[in-house]
């Protein structure tokens, strides 16, 4: 299958501040890296959750998120190892849970649990993506899904939300988002707010870390 990668997401917020909101819930805008262990210190146990809310049209909207496990080359080097995703849901350190298939329901759609103390240490960067499942047959879009999100959670703290990185879709196009990255720098981990929209499948992105 040929790789059509579209241009990069504009519609998410630009300013690379991060921002608090009253309820105390810290978001990131595109580009934002949180020093996360740095700032939460003893942090262990994360959860990285997905949510979307299903569009006004009467369809059911799949959309399936995904872990590449990356070297310090910031390549994937071993398939189906380092690609965590609903057909091989876990590897050293990190799970995915149950797959949601419509969007329907309270909270997060889809979560991936990672102990950052058990993750491979020839692991240097963990990319989070989000796909629609079969965009190109159900000619879906993100531009077609409502309030979606990724946030990251303490687990071992109550699942305190620690941040959350909000998806402004009006009218995209594209049908994958590389949402975050989750990467140790200086013996910290730091998690990055990407953002970048593509138009390609979930191997489609994938071929860009091969």
């Amino acid at each position: 299958m040929g790789i059509n990668l579209g241009a990069g997401f504009e519609n998410l917020n630009g300013n690379s501040s991060i921002s608090n909101q009253s309820a105390g819930i810290l978001n990131l805008n595109k580009n934002d890296i949180l020093d996360l262990t740095k700032k939460n210190p003893g942090l262990k146990k994360v959860s990285l959750g997905s949510g979307w809310d299903i569009a006004n049209n009467g369809l059911d909207y799949d959309l399936d998120i995904a872990a590449f496990l990356l070297n310090a080359n910031g390549k994937v080097q071993n398939i189906p190892d380092d690609v965590i995703f609903f057909n091989n849901m876990q590897g050293q350190g990190i799970y995915l849970e149950g797959d949601n298939r419509t969007g329907a329901g309270e909270g997060d759609d889809e979560v991936i649990n990672i102990n950052l103390e058990e993750i491979n240490p020839n692991i240097a960067k963990i990319v989070f993506v989000v796909t629609i499942h079969e965009a190109q047959a159900k000619r879906q879009t993100f531009g077609m899904v409502e309030n979606s999100y990724v946030r990251l959670l303490d687990e071992e703290n109550n699942e305190r939300e620690i941040c959350r990185f909000n998806l402004k879709e009006n009218g995209s196009t594209v049908t994958s988002v590389i949402f975050s990255e989750l990467y140790k720098q200086n013996g910290e981990w730091q998690f990055k707010a990407i953002g970048e929209g593509k138009i390609a499948d979930l191997n489609g992105i994938l071929g860009i870390y091969m």
